[in-house]
């Protein structure tokens, strides 16, 4: 669609706005709104589109109705859910915004141990209507995250080694086509589509609800261990043999950061810069102590936090660090193996750590994740031991480019020692065709010619795109 300023020039027959207002039961915001810019703005403030309208979904009819509008009138069209997309692909200029944040529905079947969670709820919202339960779903880090857009790329976090990823819990989806048809998709319904979903992003049409299987998650053993640089790399040649080889209940991300200047964390650590493993041990306090006391063994920790917890204060540990609106740009790769060379390499660039609020974690995905064959799902590295993000976080936009350029640096040095994707949840938007392609490899043809079948015309283009075939 060519690039308009005002809705009038795209629709000058007014007649059909005022229809399908008249249509729609939750609420359209327009650019004269006072809200605009509030409801428009997305996790990562580095992102600033301007849609023609945004529409907050009540329902799934709204779903319906919204896809239907947007497609005979040919706008360009976005989904969103939680919104916290790396490359702010839940929104865009002068086009459509199909907001699902109001689809927040969470029904727990005890019964049949599952749990309905619609497309708008976030982790915040699931974690705590599960836990009663003594249940949850394998999902994220951070409670801001949303479900959907986590899911649909297959869903990596702090569970991930004892039940796998996210998508390897999902029995069911239900979702609205680029035709408007309202279908379901599991293992024997629209299977193809239900193979693409796990882990194809939002190529295929709109995931309204999401049926899972839920599993026990009460009470962990975590937290962060942090080491100062010094100790780095006999931690992290530790790390890289002992989590390959440790208990599905025992899961820790590696991480190089620079400890916040908050009364959270002692006053003489403040601004330092330091290595970490952040634990998510599924097991009684006692085992969790004892399973990670070779780190304690290996160097005394600055600082240690571990402890017996609830999952969802683990799951929100970091949220207050990390306020929506900051400025983040993310670089990925799959991994298989950290060499010494590679070590050196992460060591080099954790002492350029930008700013305060930059970060590189390495994601363990293997354990569970590993029983599932890469071509069961979408999903396809089975075989990759840690999903790495290296991410540049600064809430001035003055300081863009410095954390580009320190994070794009990071990555082209562990490129020639990482596989050949990454995990699309943490790509940008300027990552080129190669790089999607090659982040599913040998599953791409298939899930090209699922889009072909599903959506021909590439309605849902506005994501890491697999274009019809």
């Amino acid at each position: 669609m060519t690039t308009t300023n005002s809705l009038t020039t795209v629709l000058p027959d007014t007649g059909i706005l005022d229809d399908f207002v008249s249509r729609i039961r939750g609420r359209i915001i327009h650019r004269h709104d006072a809200d605009f810019d509030e409801v428009r703005s997305v996790y990562n403030g580095m992102i600033d589109k301007k849609p023609l309208l945004i529409v907050q979904c009540s329902d799934v009819a709204d779903v319906v109705t919204a896809v239907n509008f947007a497609r005979e009138n040919q706008l360009l069209t976005a989904v969103r859910g939680g919104g916290h997309n790396a490359g702010g692909l839940g929104i865009v200029d002068d086009g459509l915004v199909i907001d699902l944040s109001t689809m927040k529905k969470i029904q727990v079947d005890e019964a049949n141990n599952t749990a309905l969670i619609e497309a708008g709820c976030l982790l915040g919202d699931v974690d705590p209507a599960l836990h009663p339960y003594g249940k949850t779903v394998p999902t994220g880090i951070l409670s801001t995250t949303g479900i959907a857009g986590l899911t649909l790329g297959g869903g990596v976090g702090h569970l991930t080694r004892k039940y796998g990823l996210t998508i390897d819990s999902l029995r069911e989806v239900n979702m609205v086509l680029a035709d408007g048809k309202q279908v379901t998709a599991n293992a024997t319904e629209n299977s193809d589509l239900f193979w693409a979903v796990r882990g194809g992003g939002g190529n295929f049409g709109i995931v309204t609800s999401f049926l899972f299987d839920m599993k026990d998650a009460k009470m962990v053993y975590g937290g962060p261990m942090m080491w100062e640089l010094e100790h780095a790399e006999k931690i992290l040649k530790y790390y890289r043999e002992f989590i390959v080889n440790a208990d599905n209940d025992i899961y820790g991300y590696f991480a190089f950061l620079t400890v916040p200047p908050v009364p959270l964390f002692p006053e003489e650590h403040h601004l330092k810069k330091m290595c970490a493993v952040q634990w998510c041990l599924t097991m009684d306090e006692e085992a969790g102590k004892k399973a990670v006391q070779p780190f304690r063994d290996l160097a005394e920790p600055s600082i240690d936090f571990t402890g017996y917890l609830p999952f969802p204060a683990l799951q929100t540990m970091f949220d207050p660090l990390y306020p929506k609106g900051m400025q983040w740009y993310w670089k990925a790769h799959y991994v298989k193996e950290i060499s010494d060379t590679a070590v050196d390499m992460h060591l080099r660039n954790a002492e350029k750590l930008p700013t305060p609020h930059s970060m590189m974690h390495m994601y363990p995905v293997d354990g569970a994740a590993h029983t599932v064959k890469s071509d069961d799902m979408a999903f396809s590295y089975r075989d990759a031991n840690w999903a790495q993000v290296i991410v540049g976080v600064d809430p001035d936009p003055a300081n863009k480019d410095k954390i580009t350029n320190w994070s794009k640096q990071y990555w082209e040095d562990l490129k020639d020692h990482s596989l050949s994707g990454a995990y699309i949840n943490f790509m940008m938007d300027d990552e080129g065709q190669k790089r999607i392609e090659d982040s599913y490899r040998g599953n791409y043809s298939r899930l090209a010619r699922i889009k072909e079948k599903y959506d021909p015309k590439n309605f849902f283009r506005v994501n890491q795109n697999i274009a019809p075939r």
